[in-house]
């Protein structure tokens, strides 16, 4: 048997490890969920598997509509080969309907459509539970420049209009998502491309029709099985583990 690769970071749902190559690693994509920066936890059978075939779909679509990103390829049902990146310390929230944390801080009522996409940023910091903060503290604390920052928000509203596309061709709104982006150097050219992850865990997602919630609120506020709802994602984006039955993907509207 080959050696153990060797870990570079372990998450909340994902596990880095060294790549094959110079400039790669592994992402292993767990089972367990978390909610409440941690407070709540489970480990949920077969969510890293789906997490990892939803995240190479994205990933894959990404590039084809030409949006930089981390991904290489898929390696196994729970790993993918990506390239290292320099994180910056993010996460950036593209907002379509208020829900969740804009819900409660604004008394705006959940699913209500906002005016436009609206791009906000916390800070990476599981101690501090990842405080929101504005674009003058990242300026100021050198975390982006100015240009990096001009760049994050035309990546992110690039995603969000790719992902609402998506989802909407199979009867899903994109409520709001969060993304990661790296830094990637090419020779002495920095660029910024998307890495992390982009899956339910990071998207409030709901059944156009219905309002049915099909993402990590499921289990944030224990409204049924999360596997359940991250299936119905799969199956209907036509994504599901190659041993899944009776599966018709759906075409997407362009």
């Amino acid at each position: 048997m080959a050696p153990r690769r060797k870990k570079i970071y372990e998450g909340k749902a994902k596990v880095l490890y060294e790549g094959p190559e110079p400039g790669t690693l592994v992402q292993y994509f767990k089972d367990d969920a978390t909610a409440f920066n941690a407070q709540k936890r489970d480990v949920i059978e077969g969510k890293g598997v789906l997490n990892n075939r939803l995240s190479e779909y994205f990933m894959t679509g990404l590039t084809n509509v030409g949006v930089p990103n981390h991904f290489i390829r898929r390696i196994n049902m729970r790993e993918q080969l990506i390239r290292q990146v320099e994180i910056i310390p993010l996460e950036v929230i593209v907002r379509n309907f208020a829900a969740g944390s804009i819900s409660k801080r604004l008394g705006i009522e959940e699913g209500t459509p906002l005016p436009r996409p609206i791009v906000e940023y916390s800070y990476k910091n599981d101690a501090l539970g990842d405080p929101l903060v504005p674009e003058e503290y990242i300026i100021a604390f050198g975390w982006a420049s100015q240009q990096d920052m001009d760049d994050i928000v035309a990546l992110a509203l690039r995603v969000n209009d790719f992902l609402s596309g998506v989802f909407y061709g199979v009867g899903i709104k994109l409520v709001d998502f969060k993304i990661e982006i790296g830094r990637i150097w090419d020779g002495d050219f920095m660029r910024l491309i998307v890495a992390d992850e982009i899956s339910p865990d990071s998207c409030r997602l709901w059944d156009v029709k219905t309002g049915q919630k099909l993402d990590k609120d499921v289990f944030r506020r224990d409204l049924g099985s999360l596997t359940d709802a991250y299936t119905e994602v799969a199956r209907r984006l036509g994504v599901l583990p190659t041993n899944a039955t009776n599966i018709t993907k759906p075409t997407l509207i362009n």
